[in-house]
């Protein structure tokens, strides 16, 4: 009997082994037979259908992948980013691209499994607010619309440019997580849907759906991403574990992407032709979602997000000044209550080291699509009184009372830091003008007051300018005195009223939305 169960359970031991490893022996034989025994390994990719990322995923990258011995897998999770943080922990994604927002809101809770390798591009118009111009014609009216109401589509790059216009312009309905404005929508087309019935005052939206509602008398645009400056902006991460592991192979990886960049720009209508056979769109919604993309090379990655110097020239860290900008955004907005980045560092999170190394092995540094896609390159002319008359209402961006030394126009320590972090607000919207705006209490001389409001309006203008390089022709100093008061708050008390009404402000102007 124990003889014969010994027997039994070897037999059985034997089949199970069979029944497992049948499988990848027959695995390793088809590989050992065919051309895949050539091949390293398998990078995979967690990406979605973002046009800008098509590029990274696109028959031309992949084929340059399959001639360095490497196969290209991009797994399309529908924007599911927090599932593309936990695989990305779990050794399932080797790299994964995301927006700067979303790594940090889904990248905190998995102790950010990567770090940003490359800048992919920045939303240049591809996302956008728009409103019913019956209900809403400006940013500064989602502040007093009664009732107010916003399709969006949440965990996306529309929810995040609607927290950047909140945090910035000092809108606190659209802070209220749980609030009545929020009609939450599956995707822009069903954005678009709810604000063409008339049952939002205004939606979030990305291409095409941005520019079948422009084309539409019914609806204004209140702010769209080709005014804006590092706000959206999408990165390439790559796994710790196989950065660590395999470092070639992500430099490789980078090496072909740029490359395929520039095959891109060299050929556009190959790259329409991928991209609307992939996407299975027309040859016009093609073109506004190229429209919307500003992809950054080589170079630029350099040079302008990572820091490092292109020649004699001096590089910015546009990817620091990304990241903690987009941590006072997600503050502002109570999504944590603390800076999420470990130790507040945001060098932790990215690795410069791969673009370095292909930058100075490039035999054309400036290989990949790019250059000076934007507001920031834009010179602003001057204008007489009737051209800033004629200019359209943004909104008031949020920023604290300016202090001065009381009966003048110098600015004090507090209204000088004041007027930084406002700077810093102002360089995410680099294609609008500003009106500064000065006002004073309602005591005193009419005429005093507004010749003294002219020149505290003057002195923040100056300092502006001067402090912050701000063109000159992009600012107007106005002197209101003591004619535009503020409203008097319900239950506020005289003394309260009266220490809110001196202030300056600041209102973003353009020419045409």
């Amino acid at each position: 009997m124990k003889g014969f169960v010994i027997f039994l359970t070897l037999g059985v031991v034997l089949l199970l082994g069979v029944y497992f490893l049948k499988p990848r022996f027959l695995e390793r034989r088809q590989v050992s037979t065919s051309d895949s025994k050539d091949m390293k390994r398998t990078i995979r990719i967690g990406v979605d259908n973002w046009a800008g990322y098509f590029p990274l995923c696109s028959p031309e990258m992949k084929k340059r992948m399959r001639g360095a011995k490497y196969l290209l897998q991009c797994n399309d999770d529908n924007a599911d980013y927090p599932g593309r943080m936990k695989k990305m922990r779990k050794g399932e994604l080797e790299l994964a691209v995301a927006t700067v927002d979303s790594f940090l809101l889904n990248g905190a809770p998995e102790d950010f499994p990567g770090t940003i390798v490359a800048v992919i591009d920045e939303s240049k118009g591809g996302d956008a607010i728009l409103a019913d111009k019956r209900r809403v014609r400006n940013i500064e009216e989602l502040k007093s619309r009664p009732g107010l109401r916003i399709a969006f589509t949440p965990a996306s790059p529309s929810e995040h440019l609607l927290k950047s216009v909140a945090a910035h312009f000092d809108i606190p309905a659209l802070r209220e997580r749980k609030g009545a404005w929020r009609v939450e929508a599956e995707g822009s087309s069903a954005a678009l849907a709810k604000l063409e019935k008339g049952e939002v005052d205004a939606a979030v939206l990305w291409e095409p759906d941005v520019s079948r509602a422009v084309a539409s008398d019914r609806f204004v645009k209140l702010l769209g991403t080709e005014s804006t400056r590092r706000l959206i902006v999408d990165i390439l991460l790559v796994n710790r574990e196989f950065s660590a592991s395999d470092p070639e192979a992500v430099k490789i990886l980078l090496a072909n992407y740029f490359r395929t960049l520039k095959t891109y720009q060299r050929e556009p209508a190959s790259l329409k032709k991928d991209l609307s056979q992939s996407a299975k769109l027309k040859a016009k919604q093609v073109d506004a979602m190229l429209a919307g993309v500003a992809w950054a090379s080589l170079t630029e990655n350099a040079k302008k997000w990572f820091g490092l110097s292109v020649g004699s020239d001096l590089g910015e860290e546009g990817l620091v000044d990304t990241v903690e900008s987009t941590v006072q955004i997600l503050l502002a907005n109570g999504d944590f209550p603390a800076n999420p980045v470990p130790r507040g560092d945001p060098y932790r999170l990215m690795n410069s080291s791969f673009v370095e190394e292909l930058l100075k092995s490039a035999a054309d540094p400036a290989a990949g699509m790019g250059g000076d896609q934007g507001p920031e390159a834009r010179d602003f002319s001057p204008l007489d009184e009737a051209g800033w008359n004629a200019l359209q209402e943004v909104g008031m961006m949020k920023i604290l009372p300016i202090t001065f030394q009381s009966g003048t126009a110098d600015l004090g320590l507090e209204g000088r830091e004041e007027l930084d972090k406002a700077a810093s607000h102002l360089e995410h919207y680099p294609g609008f003008r500003v009106v500064v705006k000065g006002h004073t209490g309602l005591t005193g001389d009419p005429g005093q007051n507004k010749v003294l409001s002219q020149e505290r309006a003057d002195a923040v203008a100056r300092y502006l300018a001067i402090t912050h390089s701000v063109n000159p022709n992009r600012l107007r100093a106005v002197g209101l005195g003591s004619s535009r008061p503020l409203a008097r708050q319900p239950g506020e008390s005289d003394r309260s009223h009266n220490y809110r009404l001196p202030r300056v402000e600041l209102h973003l102007v353009a020419e045409g939305l």
